[in-house]
């Protein structure tokens, strides 16, 4: 394709897969989208006892789905979940919103606390593009084991980092690293995780290691 990849023969499904300027309302996006709407929805109407079919439409619906996942109902998807790839043990409280227009990599363990939002799609900032409601999708990419705090939003493009952990209530505009404890509006990194997390699990009450026990997680017991 010439000029930067914009051939004017492509059609807006192919301008929204390759991350460009598109128009949403286009009717072969719509046909696509449709569907995966109403298997959603039945998703949702599911009793919190059946896990079976929770899985069945996660491996059915998502791009990617790895194993010993969870999600707590209700959740929220442009399309259904049908661009998120998710590896394996994850969880996700409470309406977890993800514009799923553009693609959502998720790691294993990581999670997700209530009222999180990940949104892929954007609108120009020219008033004029953005009243004739066009937009661009720009992939997010969340590393293994990260825990993202309630009420947070990740914004279109951003990258978090394995093990990084998310401040409930925070607005995540910028890639953050792996290992780290960032929060707040804009996002911003506070400090490396460290020695001081393994001796501390809340202010000055210590882990009391000795007593823990070890076992698989099941996505009841996770939280």
């Amino acid at each position: 394709m010439q000029d930067g990849g914009k051939d004017k023969n492509m059609t807006q499904y192919e301008r929204m897969v390759a991350g460009l300027i598109y128009d949403p309302g286009d009717e072969e996006i719509l046909a696509e989208q449709m569907p995966y709407g109403e298997k959603l929805w039945a998703f949702n109407q599911l009793k919190p006892s059946q896990m079976e079919e929770k899985t069945k439409y996660m491996k059915e619906v998502f791009a990617e789905c790895g194993e010993n996942n969870y999600i707590e109902l209700p959740f929220r998807a442009n399309w259904g979940g049908h661009h998120l790839h998710f590896g394996s043990g994850i969880y996700a409280n409470f309406n977890l919103t993800v514009v799923d227009d553009g693609h959502i990599y998720v790691g294993d363990k990581v999670m997700f606390g209530p009222n999180v939002t990940i949104a892929t799609a954007n609108h120009p900032l020219d008033p004029e593009l953005r009243g004739r409601g066009l937009q661009y999708n720009k992939d997010v990419h969340i590393g293994e084991n990260a825990w993202i705090g309630g009420n947070t939003l990740i914004v279109p493009g951003v990258k978090i980092g394995k093990h990084a952990v998310i401040g409930g209530g925070s607005v995540v505009t910028k890639d953050i690293p792996d290992n780290v404890i960032a929060a707040g509006n804009p996002c911003r990194v506070i400090r490396e995780v460290g020695e001081h997390d393994r001796e501390y699990f809340y202010k000055d009450e210590k882990i009391d290691w000795e007593n823990l026990i070890t076992h698989k997680h099941t996505p009841s017991s996770m939280s």
